[in-house]
């Protein structure tokens, strides 16, 4: 029974996981670029649902459209003025860029918002739901829900909608694209801000769970690194069977090791699958 409760856990975390990284693995895909300050644009996400519960008294849930899309068009503006501009330049430029930017959004969010720890307040902040004798946290289960929810939104738009297709088609062959004409430069642009519009959702969704702070994407960088890659970098579907992997391990590893040992558990999962399946779980899925 600790198992199956471990894996529960596993999945509801995991859950989580993949929405937040899977907006690093949508820009990989359209733009080829790695962006190292992800992370912070979940901090952002997790500071707007704050100051929506704060000012507003917003429950983060309900904040998280909000978060989307203030991140969405801070995403979008950045892209067109300092993203585009090293599309084409070598990987060193593109690194440098975007790890100035984490550095520039943790440091804008110190002076900003200070050093401290912010937490909400919710109704259903410690209560679970019991099923049997397996018991499921409420946060935890509604983080899950919304993060599934946004998934199944980004998969209908990529599959159903113009703009989708025409993004992948960018994500494909940018040149043919244009050739068709699709602007794939504006394609770029929609999907940096799509990508770190939904790590800030998901930023705001843990919210009720977490606190918030301006250096709180260092506790996630890693992790969502490590979804993107055991998925297989630049594949949707990947960074989904990432996060539910992740989430898994880290759980259940739990019940055998200490805690401080849950991430060297997964680590060592981690280098055993890109040692015999280097492109990951999924490579190459869209």
């Amino acid at each position: 029974m600790a198992l199956i409760q471990a894996i529960l856990d596993g999945l509801m975390i995991g859950g989580v996981y993949a929405v937040i990284s899977i907006g690093l693995t949508l820009v990989f895909g359209v733009m080829g670029i790695v962006n190292f300050a992800q992370a912070e644009f979940l901090m952002l996400g997790m500071f707007v649902a704050y100051y929506a519960w704060a000012w507003l008294g917003l429950d983060p849930l309900l904040a998280a459209p909000l978060a989307f899309v203030v991140v969405f068009i801070l995403g979008a503006a950045m892209q067109r003025l300092l993203i585009r501009r090293v599309l084409k330049a070598p990987d060193v430029a593109q690194i440098f860029l975007t790890v100035g930017l984490l550095i520039v959004l943790e440091n804008a969010a110190l002076l900003m918002f200070g050093s401290g720890f912010r937490s909400v307040s919710t109704p259903y902040q410690t209560a679970s739901l019991k099923i049997g004798q397996l018991f499921i946290s409420v946060p935890y289960l509604l983080a899950f829900v919304m993060s599934v929810a946004s998934g199944l939104a980004l998969w209908l738009f990529m599959r159903a909608s113009w703009f989708g297709k025409a993004m992948r088609a960018t994500a494909q062959d940018p040149m043919a694209a244009r050739l068709m004409g699709i602007d794939a430069d504006r394609m770029h642009m929609l999907a940096f801000g799509l990508g770190v519009g939904l790590t800030a959702f998901g930023g705001a969704v843990i919210l009720p769970y977490l606190t918030a702070s301006p250096t709180v994407g260092g506790q996630f960088v890693v992790l969502m690194f490590t979804v993107v890659v055991l998925g297989g970098l630049g594949s949707v579907a990947g960074a989904v069977a990432g996060g539910l992997a992740v989430g898994i391990i880290q759980s259940v590893s739990a019940l055998a090791f200490p805690i401080q040992l849950q991430n060297l558990v997964l680590f060592v999962v981690f280098i055993g699958v890109l040692a015999f399946r280097p492109e990951g779980l999924l490579g190459g899925s869209k």
